[in-house]
Formats: C-alpha cells, structure tokens, sequence
C-alpha cells in the first residue's frame, strides 16, 4: 500500500478541512500610540502606523471594530517627561483620557488594554524610577500600581504592565481591588526579552534609554527556564493572561508556557518583526503580505491564544483572514 499525504492537500476546500490552525480578527490586538495633539502623525520606522490623537484614534477603532477587530493596546506618547514619570499616573493623561473617550463611543463592544510601564514618561527612557545608576525595583512597582489604577479608573477592560520589574503584578492587583476593581484584568508580559528587537517601538514611543541598557530588568533571551520561572510567578500574584514577547523569536516558550498553565497566552508580534518584513517588501525581495500571515499563522501554531501586532488592519483589509 502506497501512503499518499497529499491527498489532503489537493484542493482549497480539503486544505481548509483539515487545517489545524485558524487566524479570525478576534485572536488580533491592534496597537494605537495615543497623543495629546490631534490629528495623525506617520511614524518613519513603522509603515503603515501613526501617532494619533484623541478624536482620530476614536475614528480609526470605529473603522477597525467594523472589520472584526475588537481589542487595542494603548501606548501614550506624553508631552512631558519627568525623573519620577509623575505624568504617567495623571487622571488627565492622554492614556485615560483615551481610554474614557473609547468606552464613552463603544462601550463593551471594544476591548479596551493599556500598557502599563515608565519608559515613556521618565525622561531617561528607562521602565522604572533610576537611583544611583540603577532601576530601584520597589519605588518603580508603587508607580506602576497607581499607573494601573488611574487606567482602571478611566475605564479601561485590561491593564498590560510591560516594565518587568519582580512583584508588580501582586502590586497592581491588590491597588485595583483596594480601589473596587475587581474586575479590570492584567495582561502581563511575563516572558519579554531584552535585545535588538524594539527599536522601530521606541522611535514610536520616544522611549528609548538615555543611558545603559535594559539588561538588568528585561529577561536574557539565552535563557527558556528563567521566563518560565516568573511566568508562573506571575500567575501566582494575580495575572490573568501571559505574554511571550518578542513573539517569532520565542516561538519554544509560547509552546513550552502554553503546556506549563491554564491561563490564556498572549504574544507579541513587535515592532521589528513587523518593520523587517515592510523593508524587505519594499525592496522588492519578499512578499510582505504572505509573509506577515505566515508569522501570524505560526505564533497561533505555537500556541498563541491572542496576537498584539501592527499588522492586525492589513490582515483584515487585504483579506489575508476572514
């Protein structure tokens, strides 16, 4: 007898059959870098992804939230920067502000997710408050607490804390009950490795380090036990999903943390995942859009329950998904 695989792989409709895994807009989570000033400014090291205002921002979502993709992540992009990221716990910063004008218009229909960290907001670029040359763990978790908590009291569905300082998810779960809020969620980057693979974020972000490095707070990414390790930490001090960034390079520990627990996992397609294929497709040496869907199919493959990525529009509106 002659085993014939191919078979199940003659026509569309038999590929479509029996094909494992699915990619619909509601596994997709749609970034927006928010700003005080209206209108829309293009981000250069990011095709296709702009800083927005208030008023656009809620326009675009509409149009997004017509295609089939309910969630976003919010990164604010402040007009002032402090040592001690005072504005990144401000009722009147434009992460809440944002937040209050997106439920205001869609209510439960969008879900609504913040990134909770302090890079954006200290004026040396670094995820926590520096003493003495160093990111002071504790005085940095108390800030990302009240962060949380002024998020939640915008309105916000989810809090994402992004900083990878140890405890800051006990920290934020037990500032949001305190405060009756219960029931706004906690994404947490539990497994984010330092490295190479930020920078068209950081352009996006003005959140680039002034000095040093992240080396010291963000996972070294020779390591697969270590993220693991504070994964399952994390589930023990309140989180309610996982994240793996950066999400194709970590493919192993998508997988090896998806058999490890029960929570939803979430991956991070990032900034240079995403920036690498517009630049090769604009120099003509790859198909972009086939090899976008083929990252996104294979983070879903490994496990990913969610995806956080820039190419969550186009996969709507060129049909890349259904």
């Amino acid at each position: 007898m002659f085993i014939r695989p191919r078979r199940l792989r003659l026509t569309q409709a038999i590929r479509d059959l029996v094909a494992e895994t699915d990619l619909r807009p509601r596994h997709l989570i749609q970034p927006y870098f928010v700003q005080n000033a209206e209108g829309i400014v293009p981000i250069d090291a990011m095709p296709g992804i702009a800083r927005t205002g208030i008023e656009a921002t809620v326009k675009q979502v509409e149009a997004d939230l017509k295609l089939g993709l309910k969630s976003v992540l919010l990164f604010g992009v402040p007009d002032e920067k402090s040592a001690l990221a005072e504005h990144s716990h401000d009722a009147h910063g434009i992460v809440p502000k944002t937040v209050t004008a997106l439920k205001k218009a869609f209510g439960n229909d969008l879900i609504v997710m913040t990134d909770v960290c302090l890079c954006a907001y200290t004026d040396h670029g670094h995820c926590g408050i520096v003493k003495d040359g160093y990111v002071n763990n504790d005085e940095s978790v108390a800030i990302l607490a009240e962060m949380a908590l002024t998020h939640a009291q915008a309105g916000a569905d989810i809090v994402a804390p992004s900083d990878m300082m140890d405890g800051r998810i006990a920290a934020m779960r037990a500032r949001m009950d305190d405060e009756g809020f219960q029931n706004v969620g906690i994404l947490s980057y539990a497994i984010k490795h330092s490295g190479a693979y930020y920078g068209p974020f950081r352009e996006a972000a003005d959140s680039a380090p002034k000095f040093g490095d992240r080396r010291s707070y963000q996972m070294d990414p020779r390591n697969a036990r270590e993220g693991l390790k504070d994964a399952l930490l994390d589930i023990e001090e309140g989180a309610d999903i996982l994240m793996v960034k950066p999400g194709i390079h970590n493919l192993d520990l998508i997988w090896r943390l998806k058999e490890a627990c029960l929570l939803p996992i979430c991956s991070y397609h990032v900034s240079s995942e995403y920036s690498a294929v517009k630049a090769g497709e604009r120099l003509g040496w790859l198909n972009g859009d086939q090899l976008m869907y083929e990252q996104l199919i294979s983070l879903r493959r490994a496990g990913s329950d969610m995806i956080v990525t820039y190419a969550g529009r186009e996969a709507v509106t060129k049909g890349w998904i259904k």
